[in-house]
């Protein structure tokens, strides 16, 4: 593997030459087909927030080793085989777009090798990676981790209070998603804010099963994802996993959620999506949010307080 250069500046982290675009609220994008040259459709030098429209695998094949302190990856999870589910009370198709259409084992799993492999490259000593998924490609994130000599540190159990009931009534109703959490490998020194995750559970050890509503209306103003993670999820892993001003990276950015929680909390982040209408979503909610970042720093720095 070759080695490529080392980070670049403190407002554009990830080092890309990436084409900028035209990236204002309410932009349509065109989709990228798998030949074009990724595009930046939001940075904000100054936070160091970048929102890139493209193919994760080329987007992260042009980054720098060990660039990144933290990644959350909520990748496809294979499910779209026309079958049915419930939303709302209502029967609809489980189907979720062509980028969530099996090509086979096979085949899917040599796409979650390409990815990890890039994310492993990707990630500092002291960063760790965490993957979140169903039944239908979490066994396949897994063994893929242990392949490319990931070390695994847990496996975190996301239950979510109240599932959509099995409408064949022959399983029992999906109410969780697992997260896999890992270091590049078995040496490596990962950090973890022990001591933060247990204040936060009331003075007690958290475990590994974490019982988080599923996101609220506000969280979709924008739109939506068929697969959208809470903010409240995506706050505790990127406080367990991160210091401030680290950068984050999460390769199947989706409606932002990610971007959402690292500028909320004061880290740098890196967010990319191949799909149009998921990207105008996340340059809505990163965008709001980085206003809102903004505002309170400026007015802390104006009276003085912490």
């Amino acid at each position: 593997m070759t080695k490529r250069a080392k980070a670049h500046s403190a407002d554009d982290p990830f080092g890309l030459s990436v084409a900028e675009t035209a990236a204002a609220y309410g932009a349509s994008p065109k989709a990228p087909d798998q030949t074009a040259a990724p595009e930046t459709r939001f940075h904000d030098p100054s936070l160091g927030v970048k929102l890139i429209l493209g193919d994760c695998i080329q987007v992260m094949a042009q980054a720098p080793d060990e660039c990144v302190d933290l990644i959350f990856a909520d990748p496809p999870y294979f499910l779209s085989n026309n079958g049915i589910t419930c939303h709302a009370g209502r029967m609809v198709s489980v189907n979720k777009g062509k980028w969530d259409a099996s090509k086979g084992v096979a085949a899917d799993h040599e796409f979650v090798l390409n990815w990890l492999t890039e994310c492993r490259r990707l990630l500092r000593p002291h960063g760790t990676l965490w993957v979140s998924g169903t039944l239908h490609i979490i066994y396949s994130v897994g063994y893929a981790m242990q392949q490319l000599g990931y070390k695994i540190l847990n496996d975190i159990v996301w239950e979510k209070p109240n599932p959509p009931p099995h409408l064949a009534c022959r399983y029992f109703a999906h109410s969780t998603e697992i997260i896999l959490w890992a270091r590049k490998s078995d040496k490596a020194k990962h950090y973890f804010n022990y001591a933060l995750m247990k204040e936060v559970n009331g003075g007690k050890q958290m475990k590994n099963v974490w019982r988080i509503a599923a996101p609220d209306s506000g969280e979709k103003r924008y739109g939506k994802h068929p697969t959208q993670k809470p903010v409240k999820l995506l706050e505790r892993i990127v406080l367990a996993g991160s210091r401030e001003s680290d950068l984050v990276l999460d390769p199947f950015m989706g409606s932002g959620t990610t971007g959402v929680a690292a500028v909320r909390l004061g880290r740098r982040f890196v967010g990319v999506e191949m799909e149009p209408e998921f990207m105008e979503t996340a340059v809505k909610r990163v965008g709001d949010e980085i206003g809102e970042r903004k505002g309170s720093l400026f007015a802390r720095a104006t009276h003085g307080t912490k």
